[in-house]
């Protein structure tokens, strides 16, 4: 990519209403565009982020026989009125609208019903099972407050993955399976260290769930977490009882901020009885499935990340997602300096470096600026005075020391 190709431009203009420091920088560097509080578009270097994080949950759902999939976004009322989840009193959330013939559709917010009401075309014996699918999808909730950026938005990406299996038992070894996978996908995302298992309430979906609270101030969430054993209790089912069944120390429980990135849900046969889910099992009786839910901000991942990966310059992208590995800063017009701007580019395209070539005829303090606002991991300078020493000026975003390297040590480090 090109600066020049690239419509959108950095500035320091953010809506007044805007706090969160995400919404602000990605708002400021051009990644995202807000139309209204809670609802974002995501811009072509927003999109490569959210892309790049889509990549990492897939590999890793694949790897656990994942199935993707893409479910409609309008919901039957009949689906939810069989689970008791659509009435207003019970879930709060719904964006509910009605077909031209008068029938009323909501807008998903979450999708266990439509997909097990859908699997009953398809599980009739037990060897049917287990399954798993998972999609992609933009979710639609009507959220009272959205003041957090794209961390908690009426509108945002998730990804959510469902399991059906014969047995309990069964279920509990996907359940543990996708835990692992999440730890995984963490770790990839450079949020792993700081990212807590936690003991939860199922909310709208079960009285009782796990989640994957992310330690930040920005977040919205009070945990209590034990450091040593990875594994945290949120404040909301806090008490002496849970603190026992997980053999935590009170004493040892440090008490703090952090934001929800993802969560695991045990529905047992509850949703399969309510939408009449069977199979029937090697002796030939029918039984009920046994239902899992598992979720991941998608978004709310990368105002997360950002939160945790920013200085007062702008943002600090952990490589795994990047929007591009080279910020080349071209620093003149001069032909020479552009036949060699020109050369390093092609040159790092052939060697598979994602490069962004900042070939604006700008000043160089503004080239700085920009490439420090968009956070990505290098910044490459070529200049009169380095195409004469015929090497290249080379910053990582996450360092204050610049090295001079000529091209293969330049094309080594960025190998690593």
């Amino acid at each position: 990519m090109k600066a020049t190709q690239l419509f959108t431009h950095t500035t320091k203009e953010i809506p007044s209403d805007e706090t969160s420091k995400n919404a602000q920088l990605l708002l400021r560097a051009g990644f995202i565009s807000k139309e209204m509080a809670g609802v974002y578009a995501y811009l072509p270097l927003g999109l490569r982020v959210i892309e790049k994080i889509k990549a990492i949950v897939r590999e890793e759902m694949n790897a656990i026989d994942g199935q993707e999939i893409i479910m409609t976004s309008l919901q039957q009322k009949e689906l939810w009125e069989k689970t008791d989840r659509w009435d207003d009193e019970k879930v709060d959330i719904w964006f509910k609208s009605a077909l031209k013939n008068g029938t009323e559709v909501g807008l998903g917010w979450s999708h266990e019903e439509q997909i097990t009401n859908m699997m009953r075309n398809f599980v009739h014996s037990y060897k049917d099972l287990p399954q798993s699918m998972y999609q992609f999808q933009t979710k639609l909730r009507n959220e009272l407050r959205a003041k957090s950026g794209i961390m908690r938005g009426r509108e945002f990406v998730m990804k959510d993955m469902y399991t059906y299996a014969n047995s309990d038992e069964e279920h509990q070894k996907i359940y543990d399976k996708v835990t692992q996978a999440y730890l995984k996908i963490f770790d990839r995302l450079g949020v792993g260290g700081k990212t807590y298992l936690t003991y939860a309430s199922g909310g709208a979906f079960t009285e009782f769930s796990h989640e994957f609270q992310t330690i930040t101030d920005a977040g919205e969430d009070i945990v209590y977490l034990d450091e040593s054993k990875k594994l945290a209790i949120n404040e909301e089912v806090y008490n002496d009882e849970i603190i026992s069944r997980l053999s935590l120390n009170k004493k040892t429980l440090k008490k703090v901020k952090t934001a929800e990135v993802g969560n695991i849900f045990s529905f047992g046969t509850a949703k399969s009885k309510q939408l009449d889910l069977k199979f029937t099992n090697k002796e030939g009786k029918e039984e009920y499935v046994v239902l899992g839910s598992y979720g991941i901000g998608i978004t709310r991942l990368m105002g997360v990340i950002v939160e945790l990966f920013s200085d007062e310059k702008g943002m600090v992208w952990p490589e795994s997602i990047a929007p591009y590995k080279v910020y080349l800063a071209q620093l003149g017009q001069d032909k020479v300096v552009l036949d060699a701007a020109k050369r390093l580019y092609d040159i790092l395209i052939k060697n598979n470096v994602e490069v962004f070539w900042d070939d604006r005829d700008a000043r160089p303090g503004e080239k700085f600026s920009d490439a420090d606002l968009y956070g990505f991991p290098y910044r490459i300078v070529i200049s009169q005075n380095t195409t004469k020493a015929n090497e290249y000026e080379v910053k990582r975003r996450d360092q204050q020391e610049v090295n001079n390297l000529t091209i293969d040590e330049l094309l080594n480090l960025l190998a690593r």
